[in-house]
C-alpha cells in the first residue's frame, strides 16, 4: 500500500493502542446482526402517507412495542404508545388535555419514561453503543445514558435514577424528552431507508417528501421516470419541463410549480388566455378534499392545453435528429390532415376530438410561436434559478443513480428492457451497441452528463434524458410507445393501448430473473429484485411476489390515482437480518384519526424469504466497507508498528 498514504492515516491513529482499538471495534461490528433495510416506491408526493409509513416503520415500531408489552398492556394501551412514538409533539397535547391534576400528569410522564427507555434499549439491542449514542437526542445523551445502562443489584442507586426522572419532569423537560426519545426509535428500528423511485408527480407534496429525504439518517433513491423528468427540466431540457407542467395541470398541482418552487407561470398562462377556450378533456382532476374555483378551473384547463401543445411541438425535433431513438412514428404532428381533422396512425385514419391547434401551423406543425419560445426561456430560466428546487435536485442527484446492488438484491424501479425471448434488448447510440446492465450505465452516464452541463442545449444527454422519460428501450418507461397525444385526442381507446416491455411478463418467470441478476453480478440463487413503477392489482389478484420470491413488487398505489385499481395503497418491503417481509397498507384517512383512534394502515405482513441463518453486517455492503478498512488498518499495523 502507498506510503504516503499510509503516513497520512497514521495523522489520526497516531499510537499502536489506537489502531489496535479500531481494529477490535471493527471486528466486532462484523459479527453484529445486519440492520433493518425499509423499501418504499411510486411515492408521487403523497407526503401524508409516506410519513406515517416512515415513522411506523412498515409496522416495525408496533411490532417492538407488542414484543415488549404485549403481556402488560392492553391493545388500547399499546395502540396509544405505538401513536406516541409515531406523532409525540400532537399525541403529548392530547394525552395532557386530560389530565385533571398535576400528580397524576407527573404519574404518566413517570411510566411513558420508563417504557421509552426500554423501547429503546430493546431497539438497540443490535448496535453499538457508539451508534446508538448518534440517535439519542443530543441535549438528553448523558441522561438517557444513565437510564439506559443503569444497574442497581445492590440498590445503592436506586434513589439516584428515581430523581434523575423526577428533575426532568419538575423542570418541565419531560415533554422534550419524550418527543426525542420517540424519534430516536424511529431512527433505531429502521437502519437503512431505500426509496425505488418517483418521489414527484400527481400527489400534492413531492417538495415535503424531499425535505424529509434530505434530513433522514440513512437514505439511497432509484431514480423513477417522474424522478428523471425532473432532473432533465433542472439540466436544462425544455421538452423536460414542459412534460412536467403539463402533468402538474393534470392533477391539479401547479402551486408545486409556482408556490413551492417559486417558477412564474404567469406568461404561460397570459399565453393560454389569448390562444385557447375552455376544452373538457383537459379539465384538471381536481382532489376530492381540494375546492377549486370555476374561474381556476378554466385557467388551468388553458394552460394545461397551451403546455400540451408546447410539448408536441418540441418532442419532434428530438426524433428527427436522433433516428437512433426509432420514434419516427411519434411525429404526429406531421400526420394529421388539418383540413379534415384527423390523423393517421400505423396505416389507420381516426378522426380527432377537443383539439386545440391553435398555435399550429400546419405547413411547418412543430414550429413554436415566437411567444411560445419566448414562454419556454423564461419558464426554464425559473426552473434553474429556484434555490429550493436545485437543493432537492442535487440531492436527488446525490443519493440516486438508476439501479442499485445493495446486500446481494438489485433495487430498480422500472425494467430491464427484454426481448420476447427473454434476452436483454440492444439499443444503438453513437454507433455503439449497448444491452443490459451496459445500457442501463450508458443511460446514466448521460444523465449525469446532462445535469453536470446545464449550459449546453439540444445535446444527446439532455436528449436522452427525454428518452428516458418516453423511449421504447428506456429502463424507466418500459413500453413500446406513450400514447399521450392519442388519449387527449381520439376517442377509439385501441390507440390508447401502451404495449408494455416483454419483462413485465416474463418477471414472472423464475428463470429470468435468475439471468437478470447474474447480469448485474448477483447471486441468482440468494438475490432478489426489488421493483417499482407498476401498481399491483391486489383487488385482482395480482401477487407481488413473483417468480418463486425471486422478484418483488412494491409499488401497490400510494398515489391515490391508482387506488380504485389497486385496492391497496401501496406496499413497503423490510429486510432484516431474519429475512424479508412485505406488508401492504391500506388507504391512509388522515393523521388526526392515527391520533385520536389509534387507527393503523397496515395488513397482513407477507414472510418473503427467510433466511437460514442470521445475516450478520459481515454478509452486507456495509461489511465490505469494513473489511477494506481492516485491510488497510492491518496494513498500517504491519507499516508503522510491526517493524
Amino acid at each position: 500500500m502507498n506510503s504516503k498514504y499510509l503516513d497520512l492515516l497514521a495523522q489520526k491513529y497516531d499510537c499502536e493502542e489506537k489502531v489496535v482499538t479500531e481494529i477490535i471495534n471493527l471486528e466486532a461490528i462484523l459479527n453484529l446482526p445486519k440492520g433493518t433495510e425499509h423499501f418504499v416506491s411510486d411515492l408521487h408526493g403523497e407526503y401524508q402517507a409516506f410519513q406515517h409509513v416512515l415513522r411506523n416503520g412498515s409496522g416495525n415500531v408496533k411490532g417492538k412495542i407488542e414484543d415488549l408489552y404485549k403481556k402488560v398492556l392492553t391493545e388500547k394501551e399499546i395502540k396509544e404508545f405505538a401513536t406516541l412514538v409515531y406523532y409525540p409533539e400532537e399525541k403529548i397535547k392530547l394525552i395532557k388535555n386530560d389530565f385533571d391534576n398535576e400528580r397524576e400528569l407527573h404519574q404518566w410522564y413517570t411510566v411513558i419514561i420508563e417504557r421509552m427507555i426500554n423501547l429503546i434499549s430493546y431497539a438497540s439491542s443490535k448496535y453499538t453503543r457508539s451508534k446508538l449514542r448518534k440517535a439519542l437526542p443530543d441535549q438528553f445523551v448523558y441522561i438517557v445514558e444513565e437510564l439506559l445502562y443503569k444497574t442497581d443489584e445492590y440498590t445503592n442507586k436506586e434513589p439516584y435514577y428515581t430523581k434523575i426522572v423526577q428533575q426532568i419532569i419538575s423542570l418541565g423537560q419531560a415533554d422534550k424528552l419524550i418527543i426525542g426519545l420517540a424519534y430516536t426509535t424511529q431512527q433505531l428500528v429502521v437502519d437503512h431507508l431505500h426509496v425505488v423511485g418517483d418521489i414527484y408527480d400527481r400527489g400534492p407534496e413531492p417538495d415535503k417528501i424531499m425535505d424529509t429525504l434530505i434530513n433522514y439518517h440513512s437514505v439511497d433513491i432509484q431514480w423513477g421516470n417522474h424522478d428523471v423528468l425532473w432532473l432533465g427540466a433542472f439540466s436544462g431540457s425544455k421538452v423536460c419541463l414542459a412534460n412536467i407542467i403539463r402533468i402538474c395541470a393534470r392533477y391539479d398541482n401547479l402551486d408545486i410549480i409556482e408556490d413551492v418552487y417559486g417558477i412564474n407561470l404567469r406568461p404561460l398562462l397570459n399565453l393560454a388566455e389569448k390562444y385557447y377556450n375552455d376544452n373538457p378533456v383537459f379539465r384538471p382532476k381536481v382532489h376530492s378534499d381540494k375546492k377549486v374555483s370555476e374561474e381556476e378551473q378554466l385557467q388551468i384547463t388553458k394552460i394545461h392545453q397551451a403546455i400540451a401543445m408546447i410539448q408536441f411541438k418540441l418532442e419532434s425535433p428530438i426524433i428527427k435528429r436522433r433516428p437512433d431513438f426509432k420514434m419516427s412514428e411519434r411525429l404526429l404532428l406531421e400526420k394529421i390532415d388539418y383540413d379534415r381533422n384527423e390523423i393517421t396512425i400505423h396505416g389507420e385514419t381516426y378522426p380527432l376530438e377537443n383539439t386545440c391547434f391553435a398555435t399550429v401551423n400546419p405547413e411547418q406543425p412543430d414550429q413554436l410561436l415566437e411567444e411560445e419560445e419566448h414562454v419556454m426561456d423564461k419558464l426554464l430560466f425559473s426552473v434553474q434559478h429556484s434555490e429550493k428546487l436545485a437543493r432537492h435536485m442535487n440531492f436527488l442527484m446525490k443519493k440516486g443513480s438508476l439501479y442499485l446492488r445493495y446486500n446481494g438484491n438489485l433495487l430498480i424501479h422500472g425494467c430491464i428492457p427484454l426481448d420476447e425471448e427473454g434476452n436483454m434488448e440492444k439499443m444503438v447510440i453513437e454507433n455503439q451497441t449497448y444491452a443490459g446492465r451496459e445500457l442501463l450505465d450508458t443511460f446514466e452516464y448521460y444523465l449525469r452528463h446532462a445535469f453536470a452541463h446545464p449550459e449546453e442545449t439540444d445535446d444527446l444527454a439532455k436528449d436522452m434524458v427525454w428518452y428516458l422519460w418516453t423511449g421504447e428501450y428506456s429502463s424507466l418507461f418500459g413500453k413500446r410507445e406513450m400514447t399521450t397525444f392519442e388519449r387527449y385526442f381520439i376517442k377509439d381507446k385501441k390507440t390508447h393501448k401502451e404495449r408494455k416491455n416483454p419483462y413485465y411478463h416474463l418477471r414472472e418467470n423464475e428463470e429470468i430473473c435468475s439471468k437478470i441478476l447474474a447480469e448485474f453480478d448477483l447471486n441468482p440463487d440468494q438475490g432478489h429484485i426489488i421493483n417499482g413503477h407498476t401498481p399491483v392489482k391486489e383487488i385482482d389478484g395480482e401477487n407481488p411476489i413473483k417468480a418463486n420470491g425471486k422478484m418483488i413488487v412494491i409499488d401497490g398505489g400510494f398515489s391515490k390515482a391508482y387506488q380504485s385499481t389497486t385496492g391497496i395503497a401501496g406496499y413497503t418491503l423490510l429486510y432484516n437480518s431474519f429475512g424479508m417481509q412485505l406488508v401492504a397498507h391500506q388507504h391512509f384517512n388522515s393523521k388526526e384519526d392515527v391520533l385520536i383512534n389509534g387507527t393503523d394502515v397496515l395488513s397482513v405482513k407477507r414472510l418473503v424469504d427467510k433466511e437460514l441463518e442470521r445475516k450478520k453486517v459481515l454478509e452486507t455492503n456495509v461489511g465490505e466497507d469494513i473489511l477494506q478498512e481492516l485491510s488497510i488498518l492491518n496494513s498500517l499495523m504491519e507499516y508503522r508498528y510491526m517493524k
